[in-house]
C-alpha cells in the first residue's frame, strides 16, 4: 500500500497529454490551446472614434464662428470625401476616422446651428481617437498555449479574425458502474438495493470539468457482463469503473481486467477515504478502479482522477490548487491512513475558514453536498483544534467562492504559510487537549 504522495506522483507520471488538432473557434470554449493564437489583423483596424461628435482637422483663428457640416462618418460607412481646415464631419462612436481629421469633439461639448457646428471650448488636438494598431497589432500573440479558451480569449480571438486554433481536444470519459445492488434512478429500490448515485455525481464533475461523460450503465457482478462493459470503453480518453476493486467474492474488476492486458501501475493508497483506489493503463489509456462507496468514489476522483483529466487536456498546473484556512472547531485526525475530510471553505474578512463536515461516512452522500475543499490530515496529526491555520484542497475554483482575496495573498506568502502550518501541527502533539470535537465516522 502506498501513500497518497506516491499514488499522485504516480499517476501524474503515468498520463501524457492527447495529441492536439485544429479546430473552430466556436467548438473550442473551456479546451486548452496548444498553439500560440496569433490576430490576422491590428486592431482597432483603422482610426476611430470614441464619441459621438464631430470629426475636425487642425482649428482656423476664427473657429469661434462656426465649422462647416461637410458630411458624416457612420460605424460601417465611412465618409469618403477630404476635410479642409473650417469643416467638419458628423461621426458616431467606431466609426473610421475621415481623411485628414485627426481629433473628436464630443456633441455635448458643441452646438449645432444651420449646418454648422460651434465648439464650446478648444478641444485638445487627438482626444478622444482610438489608433489603429493600439490594442494589438497583426501576428502579435493574443493567447498563448496552455491557456483555456473561455468567453474572454474565445471574443479576442474572434475580433482577431482567427477562425482555426490548435487546442488538445476534449476528453471523453467512459463510466462503468458495477454491482448487483444497483439501480438507476427512476426506479424504486428493491430490497438491498440502492439508486446508482455514483454515476449522477460523476457524470456532473465530468461536464464541470469539460468532458464528454459516456456513461455506459451498470454491470452486474459477473466478470462476462463486466467485461462487456469494459470493451465498450476502450474506445474512450479515460476510463473509470465504480466498486467492485476490493477483495469480496463479488469484486470482479480486477479479474476481468487481467483478460485484457491491463498494466497495473498500483491498487491500494493509504487514504481514508479509498483506500481500494485501483490505477493501471487498459490498452495505454488510463484506467480507474473507484471505491463504490459515494463519498469514497468522489474523493477519489477529486485526488486522482482530476489530476488526470488536466494531464490529458494539456494543461500544465495539474496538482490539487491548496489554500490556508483558519479551522473553526475542533477535528480528531489519527489512523494508519492519511484523512481526508468534506468541507466547506468560506472568506471572512481577511482570511479563510473552514468548517468540517460533521458527516464523514464513506457510505454516505450527504456529507458531498455544499462542500468546495477537503481538509488533508496527516497519519501523525492526533487532533487538530479550533484556530489553527490548516491546508485544503479546493474543489472548485476562486470564483465559486464569492470574494477576491488578493489582499490575503499578498500579505502571506506560501512559504510562511507552510511554515505556519507545521508550527501549529507540533503545538498540537505538544498540547494533548481532549474537547469535543468533530469525529469523522467510518471511512
Amino acid at each position: 500500500m502506498i501513500s497518497y504522495d506516491q499514488a499522485l506522483q504516480r499517476v501524474v507520471e503515468s498520463v501524457s497529454p492527447l495529441n492536439p488538432g485544429e479546430t473552430s473557434l466556436h467548438e473550442a470554449s473551456g479546451l486548452i490551446l496548444a498553439k500560440p493564437a496569433k490576430a490576422l489583423w491590428q486592431m482597432p483596424r483603422c482610426d476611430n472614434s470614441a464619441m459621438d461628435g464631430f470629426a475636425i482637422n487642425e482649428l482656423p483663428e476664427n473657429f469661434e464662428a462656426g465649422l462647416s457640416i461637410v458630411g458624416a462618418s457612420y460605424a460601417g460607412h465611412p465618409f469618403s470625401g477630404h476635410v479642409h481646415p473650417g469643416e467638419a464631419v458628423r461621426i458616431n462612436t467606431g466609426a473610421a476616422l475621415p481623411e485628414n481629421t485627426d481629433t473628436i469633439v464630443p456633441i455635448e461639448d458643441t452646438i449645432e446651428k444651420n449646418n454648422k457646428v460651434f465648439l464650446k471650448g478648444t478641444p485638445k488636438q487627438g482626444q478622444h481617437v482610438r489608433y489603429a494598431g493600439e490594442e494589438y497589432r497583426a501576428e502579435e500573440i493574443l493567447v498563448n498555449s496552455g491557456t483555456i479558451l473561455k468567453a474572454g480569449e474565445i471574443a479576442l480571438l474572434a475580433s482577431a479574425g482567427v477562425e482555426q486554433v490548435c487546442v488538445y481536444p476534449r476528453l471523453r470519459v467512459a463510466v462503468i458502474s458495477t454491482g448487483d445492488e444497483l439501480v438507476e434512478l427512476g426506479q424504486t429500490p428493491g430490497p438491498g438495493q440502492i439508486i446508482n448515485s455514483n454515476l449522477h455525481f460523476l457524470r456532473t464533475r465530468l461536464f464541470e470539468c469539460g468532458c464528454t461523460p459516456i456513461c455506459l450503465g451498470i454491470g452486474a457482478d459477473d466478470q462476462k457482463t463486466l467485461g462487456q462493459l469494459i470493451d465498450q470503453a476502450i474506445d474512450a480518453d479515460l476510463i473509470i469503473t465504480t466498486g467492485g476493486v476490493s477483495v469480496g467474492e463479488k469484486d470482479h474488476v480486477q479479474a476481468t481486467l487481467q483478460n485484457r492486458n491491463f498494466e497495473k501501475i498500483f491498487w491500494k493508497v493509504a487514504i481514508k477515504p479509498g483506500k481500494p483506489l485501483l490505477f493501471g493503463k487498459l490498452e495505454a489509456k488510463p484506467f480507474f478502479g473507484l471505491p463504490g462507496n459515494p463519498a469514497a468514489t468522489a474523493a477519489t476522483f477529486e485526488l486522482f482522477v482530476k489530476p488526470a483529466l488536466k494531464r490529458l487536456a494539456g494543461e500544465a498546473d495539474v496538482l490539487p490548487e491548496k489554500r490556508i484556512a483558519t479551522l473553526t472547531h475542533d477535528v480528531i485526525g489519527g489512523g494508519k491512513r492519511q484523512a481526508f475530510l468534506w468541507c466547506s471553505l468560506q472568506w471572512d474578512k481577511s482570511e479563510y475558514q473552514v468548517t468540517v463536515s460533521q458527516r464523514q461516512g464513506s457510505g454516505q452522500n450527504r456529507c458531498l453536498a455544499s462542500k468546495n475543499a477537503i481538509l488533508s490530515v496527516p497519519t501523525d496529526v492526533k487532533s487538530l483544534y479550533s484556530g489553527d491555520r490548516v491546508e485544503v484542497l479546493l474543489i472548485e475554483g476562486d470564483s465559486c467562492l464569492g470574494h477576491s482575496e488578493t489582499s490575503f495573498a499578498m500579505a502571506t506568502s506560501k512559504r510562511s504559510q507552510a511554515t505556519e502550518l507545521r508550527c501549529n501541527l507540533r503545538h498540537n502533539l505538544l498540547h494533548k487537549r481532549d474537547p469535543q470535537r468533530t469525529r469523522g465516522e467510518d471511512l
